[in-house]
């Protein structure tokens, strides 16, 4: 376990590290604003495209760091990499699949497109977390392709 980080295990944590801040900040702006109106009636709008906005900035800008402190070990994918990025895309998308019907199911009874939206991001937000631990899993414990 004394072996340094490679670049994709790296790349795993900072998107689960950035998913979690930019829901977080996100949650709080929301529900701090929920304790002066219904929750359904909350400017969400505005806070959802900044959060993930400024998620996708932050998570390129980080990238584009680690690129520069580790310059030799960017684009290095060796068949394991390649396998366990594989892997932990396709746990993570599970939740995409999940939301996505959700949400289906939930505009065909008509529902309040707070929910709608939120039932999206919470969606996008679980697949990005999911599928970083299920990457930093495969890297620290050990990958065994079926």
């Amino acid at each position: 376990m004394g072996a340094e980080m490679s670049f994709e295990e790296k790349s795993a944590w900072i998107m689960g590290v950035v998913a979690v801040g930019s829901y977080g900040v996100y949650l709080t702006i929301v529900l701090g604003l929920a304790g002066t109106m219904p929750l359904v009636d909350v400017p969400y709008v505005a806070p959802l495209l900044w959060t993930v906005g400024a998620s996708i900035a932050l998570s390129i800008a980080l990238h584009i760091l680690m690129g520069i402190v580790s310059p030799k070990e960017g684009g290095k994918k060796d068949q394991r990499d390649r396998e366990i990025y594989r892997f932990g895309e396709y746990i993570g998308q599970s939740f995409l699949v999940i939301g996505g019907v959700a949400v289906l199911l939930m505009a065909m009874v008509e529902t309040d497109h707070f929910w709608i939206a939120n039932v999206i991001y919470l969606a996008f937000f679980l697949s990005a977390i999911l599928g970083s631990v299920a990457k930093i899993v495969a890297y620290r414990r050990g990958f065994q392709p079926w």
